[in-house]
């Protein structure tokens, strides 16, 4: 194998490494199990709600300045370290999440951690994308790599419900106990997931730095150019139209389509009344659907480029956010349906599979569009523009959703404002124009 394409498969390993974070722990595995955790589906969605709330400001706020400082540098390796440290050691203490604890506020702190080491070690290598091929190619190139990241997702999360995750009669899929002799009455085997992701993350990340470098040097810039240069971005925005709209437009979409993912099997568990394991199926759908479609999606990018891509995906999970909200136990459209009837849960499932195919092609034309506005020399500082963007208003989804949820005492009513983001989003990527060179001077 040729050192630019092991250079590339070690990049796409970050993705297989760092996935099943937000598969098992963000979304499929520990997110409805903390409600169990809690005792109360409502106020569950609630704290989860304002614990992604302050995460996302903390990686607001940084993102940035650390892209700025990397920048100065051209180190960034250092960074995926550091939090890589912080991924590994917050996902591991989620063991401590056992049924009836009194430390939940220590859970969300150990999970917030966990998040930040995540967002901001996928800031650093999303900025080496650039470097990996030929402009053309790299959507392609951000296709595989989330098509990879979705797999490992896909494995991971096959493995916990295969021999880890119980369901409430404390048995895995395969109707045995959890393995190594996990005590299923303290939930051993789902609170498992969060040593698993430390451990998956341990192994599988060792490619991205045995193959994957930073590239030449450069001469250390000081921390006050950094910050003046990062200053002179922010202050340039409103010159570039494009750049600021695209901004302006992903923080609104991603934002939605993280809290589609979050809440998901929170809303699962609280509405349609799954178990732990059947959401895991679910999450497996729509990871399988996920993987498939960012690879297609990946061609489609580059056939077409990334703004149709990205202005499909929106439609389809705007339509899906719909369906959502419609869905409950005893109804699908509104309309009513037996009280044994599996119309429900069959349609959840194609709304799993259509938020995974969608959400998937998004990620990855989103990623291209950030390498087609940053400019070239200060990427990292755009991926952490990038950051920004996402997580300026990640606080906005959960905390519509928490203040919604607990107003209304509705979780189906919590997720509405999901469709506005997506609507508001799609509104502003009328402005972006991907084909142009829009680097800033």
């Amino acid at each position: 194998m040729s050192g630019a394409r092991k250079r590339i498969l070690g990049w796409m390993m970050f993705d297989w490494a760092s996935q099943p974070f937000a598969t098992l722990i963000l979304t499929f595995i520990f997110a409805p199990y903390f409600a169990t955790v809690v005792g109360d589906p409502v106020k569950a969605q609630s704290m989860w709600g304002y614990a992604l709330s302050i995460s996302g400001l903390v990686i607001a706020c940084l993102a940035p300045v650390l892209g700025a400082l990397a920048d100065g540098t051209g180190r960034r390796r250092p960074w995926i370290i550091l939090f890589s440290c912080c991924l590994v050691v917050g996902a591991a203490g989620l063991w401590m999440a056992a049924p009836g604890t009194q430390n939940v506020t220590l859970i969300l702190i150990l999970f917030g951690i966990g998040l930040i080491g995540m967002e901001f070690a996928t800031i650093f290598t999303n900025a080496m994308l650039p470097d990996l091929g030929p402009r053309r190619e790299i959507g392609r190139i951000s296709g595989s790599g989330w098509a990879m990241g979705y797999a490992g997702g896909v494995v991971a999360l096959i493995l916990m419900l295969l021999f880890f995750a119980e369901n409430d009669a404390g048995v895995t899929l395969l109707g045995r106990d959890p393995a190594f002799g996990l005590d299923p009455e303290m939930r051993e085997g789902t609170r498992s997931v969060g040593p698993f992701v430390a451990l998956w993350y341990v192994v599988f990340i060792i490619p991205f730095f045995l193959w994957v470098s930073d590239g030449p040097p450069r001469a250390s810039q000081p921390l006050r150019d950094s910050l003046l240069d990062l200053w002179a971005t922010l202050r340039g925005l409103p010159a570039s139209p494009s750049l600021s709209a695209y901004l302006g437009s992903s923080m609104l979409y991603r934002d939605a389509l993280n809290g589609m993912y979050t809440f998901g099997g929170i809303y699962a568990f609280g509405v349609l009344g799954w178990s732990v394991v059947s959401v895991g199926v679910f999450g497996i759908v729509a990871a399988i659907t996920g993987a498939v479609f960012a690879w297609i999606g990946g061609f489609a990018d580059r056939a077409f480029g990334p703004k149709p891509v990205i202005g499909a995906c929106i439609l389809v999970l705007s339509a899906v956010g719909l369906l959502i909200v419609t869905i409950s136990q005893d109804s699908v459209l509104g309309i009513k349906v037996a009280a044994d009837s599996a119309l429900p849960d069959i349609a959840f499932y194609i709304c799993g599979a259509a938020i995974g195919a969608a959400g998937g092609a998004l990620q990855s034309a989103s990623r291209t569009m950030m390498v087609h506005q940053a400019s070239a020399d200060r990427m990292t500082e755009g991926f952490g523009l990038y950051a920004l963007a996402g997580k300026a208003t990640a606080f906005l989804a959960p905390f519509l959703i928490a203040v919604v949820t607990e107003v209304t005492g509705s979780q189906r009513a919590g997720l509405v404002p999901l469709i506005a983001l997506f609507l508001c989003g799609l509104f502003l990527l009328r402005w972006v124009q991907p084909d142009k060179d829009m680097s800033r001077s």
